[in-house]
């Protein structure tokens, strides 16, 4: 059985859909599947072994070259590529208007949410089998539930499998800082990282701390300075970070994308949120701890912080002071704990 599957974006709503091609290989024979996803994320699906093609789309780099004529040309070599194949389904797993509006450049069936379901309730005009999977519940669940669903066989109740599977090196044991994310309210204070780095050096561990751009980079070389043993990385492309986060003895990360493809590679990982809710977002698997703030307006899914309360926080956002350096270095060691 040959399926095409659309999830373009994010990193983490991508890493979100790997267990459900899991959950699909075990209860069918034979079955495998082509990907469109976005294009910085391409190399995400060929990870699991049952992608055996991955079709990239640029739909971000599009958009701002709209009218010119190499869009148009990329545009339709895309489209071609999606007709070379016949296939037996087509699923929308991302139920947006883009990703509907895409199936219908592919031959087959199209499947997706249904208009109560969808992100985008219209997108669900577009799909010739429409399925309904309850919004209140975690993402990992979501995914799974619509593609048992579509392809029509019982979820199985059991911790997502990712399916990954990336080598790992003998090296002496060292722990990741995830530190960077995009929005401004899902940052831990940067003394909060500082301190947390001493804690783990003065117990003779090692620190590595990943950036992604020149603000990362100079707020890992200011952790780094306050504490020895801590390395700042070079910059790495995006299997090199897999491989780094691979070999880890354990991960502390903010809500961002990497932390979820740390859980993926089954990596102890305490993901620390603020503003959003990891009921419906956090990291899943049997080695990974969510910590949330305890805050009167969290989660409150803003990307700016407007409590307001005066000069009587100096921590921004205010909300983090419920998750202390001091509270993260115990969860840590009792995660680890229950490694052994």
């Amino acid at each position: 059985m040959k399926v095409l599957l659309i999830k373009m974006s994010s990193m983490g709503d991508i890493i979100h859909t790997l267990p459900a091609l899991t959950d699909a290989g075990k209860a069918i024979k034979n079955i495998s599947f082509d990907w469109v996803v976005e294009e910085n994320f391409q190399e995400i699906p060929t990870w699991h072994p049952l992608v055996k093609n991955v079709i990239p789309i640029a739909l971000r780099r599009w958009r701002k070259n709209i009218f010119s004529k190499k869009t148009f040309s990329e545009i339709k070599k895309f489209k071609n590529k999606l007709r070379e194949n016949q296939y037996d389904l087509i699923i929308d797993a991302q139920g947006l208007l883009k990703s509907a509006i895409i199936t219908r450049f592919a031959k087959g069936n199209r499947a997706g949410l249904n208009y109560q379901s969808a992100w985008e309730p219209l997108a669900s005009l577009v799909y010739h089998h429409k399925y309904s999977v309850d919004e209140h519940q975690h993402a990992i669940v979501r995914v799974r539930k619509l593609i048992s669903q579509t392809l029509h066989y019982q979820m199985p109740n059991t911790i997502p499998d990712y399916g990954l599977s990336i080598p790992k090196t003998n090296q002496e044991p060292y722990l990741v800082f995830l530190h960077g994310t995009t929005w401004n309210t899902k940052h831990w204070p940067e003394s909060y990282w500082a301190a947390l780095a001493h804690l783990a050096v003065s117990h003779k561990m090692k620190i590595k701390l990943p950036w992604g751009n020149q603000n990362e980079k100079l707020r890992a070389e200011r952790i780094a300075s306050a504490s020895s043993h801590v390395e700042v990385m070079p910059s790495l492309q995006l299997k090199e970070m897999a491989q780094v986060l691979a070999n880890a003895q354990a991960v502390i990360s903010v809500d961002t994308g990497l932390g979820h493809l740390a859980a993926a590679l089954n990596v102890p990982t305490i993901a620390l949120h603020g503003p959003t809710d990891p009921e419906l977002t956090g990291i899943l698997g049997a080695r990974q701890k969510n910590l949330k703030v305890n805050f009167p307006c969290s989660p409150c899914l803003a990307r700016e912080c407007h409590y307001q309360a005066g000069k009587m926080h100096e921590i921004t956002p205010p909300c983090f002071t419920t998750l202390s350096p001091e509270l993260v270095w115990a969860e840590l060691n009792n995660l680890l704990t229950k490694e052994v």
